[in-house]
């Protein structure tokens, strides 16, 4: 109770600093976030099963110790004291034993909190690097997480980038997708593991890349061509223009010259 109050508290702090200081906010849906991310819900339902399959382990354990304490309360008066006192070290025993197990499982350190880690995590932060990308760009002073501990009392869907953050994160997984599938193509074709199938397929792309390649160094020497004859051109229509003047030059000079050698 006393948290909620302390959260209602800290909302009201922080919406009244931000009406103050005019900063941009958005808020998240984490829990709607993560069931909208298919690599999550795998992961989830991954870690589902190994509960299962641990708490059933633990349940017939369980059951078993059970059984031998209802044995031992119904045969105890037919046993002798060292017969009484070895079952009850072996009960015993058996319930430290699955005590260990219980903690093996689902300790701080055990295996569901790391295998969580090892499943769950990369998702998580996938989520929170998005977060920090989208924030930059929109230049957000604030994100806050709607499903967290602080509670909100009011909450714009305007103002809810959610829908933003699955879109990003998928793309961001299609991109990754493709280049695993280029890098997974590539070391088939480096190993030589390609199908027969495939290996035409390769051949055919390659066959049409080497094309296209030979079409552009034939464009790229059409135009150099074309270009020196223009050269050519301009260099044979300035000779004959510069013969022309000099022709001209010579028949005026000779045109003057006889007409000063008449007078």
């Amino acid at each position: 109770m006393k948290k909620n109050i302390l959260s209602v508290v800290l909302l009201l702090l922080v919406a009244t600093s931000f009406a103050q200081k005019n900063q941009r906010i958005a808020y998240i849906d984490m829990e709607y976030i993560l069931q909208n991310i298919p690599e999550y819900i795998e992961a989830q339902n991954s870690l589902n099963a190994k509960v299962d399959k641990w708490k059933k382990k633990l349940d017939k354990e369980a059951r078993n110790i059970e059984v031998l304490k209802t044995d031992l309360v119904n045969e105890k008066a037919i046993l002798t004291k060292d017969l009484i006192e070895e079952r009850e070290e072996d009960i015993k025993i058996k319930q430290e034993s699955l005590r260990r197990l219980e903690s093996l499982y689902f300790g701080p350190n055990g295996d569901m909190y790391n295998f969580r880690k090892q499943l769950i995590k990369p998702v998580q932060d996938q989520v929170y690097n998005s977060v920090q990308t989208i924030a930059s760009r929109k230049k957000y002073d604030f994100v806050f997480d709607k499903s967290s501990d602080l509670v909100m009392l009011y909450s714009n869907k305007k103002h809810d980038i959610s829908n933003l953050v699955v879109k990003m994160i998928n793309i961001d997984q299609k991109k990754q997708a493709k280049k695993d599938k280029i890098a997974a193509k590539k070391e088939l074709l480096k190993n030589g593991d390609l199908s027969e199938k495939q290996q035409q397929i390769a051949a055919k792309k390659a066959a049409l890349k080497q094309k296209k390649l030979s079409e552009r160094e034939e464009r790229i020497k059409k135009i150099e061509e074309k270009r020196k004859a223009r050269l050519k051109a301009r260099a044979e229509k300035r000779k004959l223009l510069k013969e022309k003047r000099d022709a001209l030059k010579k028949a005026q000079e000779e045109k003057k010259k006889q007409q000063e050698e008449n007078k």
